[in-house]
């Protein structure tokens, strides 16, 4: 559960680990309404369907934000309403993309979590388990994906790792206090 000491959450896995459902029970164990920020875009079919078997899944109690690129601006809108940002893995890859400054994005979502009023849950993929990736944009990914996730994990009160649906916790600021 996000709460008390543990105002930001960061789950982290591999591909179809459950983080992503298990990053919203942490945010249904508090009252509604929640609020989903999503990165995806919808740049295919399949990627529609994606992003809709998502939305299926959640209760009417969510509120979704589209924010595939400013997801600082977007916590700064959410009040005292808990977040779920999912994820930060489509969110560096549509900044890579778009060739914007990565460093200067992490900094303002960095600032921009410091800052957020309620509990905030975010998602990202664990990438570095995998191969080298063979092209030189993949292992730029790969490692700036690496470094964002330390970042996101220096700063959070609590961390998950989700291997085959089951939660790891590797971090936990309440327990680990003197």
């Amino acid at each position: 559960m996000v709460s008390g000491e543990a105002k930001l959450a960061f789950v982290l896995g591999g591909a179809r680990s459950g983080k992503s459902r298990y990053a919203e029970s942490l945010l249904t164990a508090l009252p509604p309404p929640w609020i989903y920020i999503a990165t995806a875009a919808a740049g295919d079919a399949e990627m529609a369907a994606r992003i809709a078997a998502h939305r299926a899944r959640r209760a009417a109690s969510w509120r979704t934000v589209e924010a595939p690129r400013d997801i600082a601006r977007s916590l700064a809108s959410c009040g005292d309403a808990p977040v779920l940002v999912d994820c930060l893995t489509l969110w560096l890859s549509n900044l890579m993309l778009s060739e914007a400054d990565v460093d200067a994005e992490i900094d303002r979502l960095e600032k921009a979590l410091q800052a957020a009023a309620a509990p905030v849950v975010l998602v990202s993929n664990e990438v570095g388990f995998g191969i080298v990736p063979d092209h030189p944009l993949g292992r730029r990914f790969r490692d700036r994906q690496g470094l964002l996730n330390q970042r996101i994990a220096a700063c959070a009160d609590r961390v998950i790792l989700m291997v085959a649906g089951l939660p790891l916790v590797l971090k936990d600021a309440a327990k680990d206090a003197p």
